[in-house]
């Protein structure tokens, strides 16, 4: 199974002078764990995640004052292609400590892959087929 057929094609996309609040009720409302970040200024393409908010406000900042900017991953991002197997996603995951990847084709963010949407698939694949 591959990457495309496990990932998140509706990709929250936020920018890099959002605050971590107005990051935290985007993510919110749409259910997702991760948002992908276009900063042309830092690089491109980056990540926020729960974890990173987390960690902030963990801290004692201020979520209406610290921007994405401060907290996202832009630099030694690592990305998936949408032709990875999920093996090779999840070895990307454990080795750099991650729970998502962007997922990029021709340089463009088309999904997320998160470790749930590994976990869902591989489960569903082990599953023995009803009889009937």
């Amino acid at each position: 199974m591959l990457v495309r057929d496990a990932m998140s094609t509706v990709v929250l996309t936020i920018g890099p002078t959002h605050t971590l609040r107005q990051a935290a009720a985007l993510m919110s409302a749409r259910r997702v764990g991760a948002a992908v970040v276009l900063d042309p200024d830092a690089g491109g393409t980056g990540i926020l995640t729960e974890r990173d908010i987390l960690n902030s406000v963990g801290l004692g900042q201020n979520p209406d004052t610290e921007t994405v900017h401060a907290h996202a991953t832009t630099t030694a991002v690592v990305f998936a292609a949408p032709t990875w197997t999920l093996r090779e996603a999840a070895r990307a995951m454990t080795h750099g400590g991650f729970r998502h990847l962007v997922v990029l084709d021709g340089g463009e963010p088309v999904g997320i892959v998160s470790v749930r949407d590994i976990i869902r698939c591989w489960a569903s694949a082990r599953e023995p087929e009803p009889a009937l």
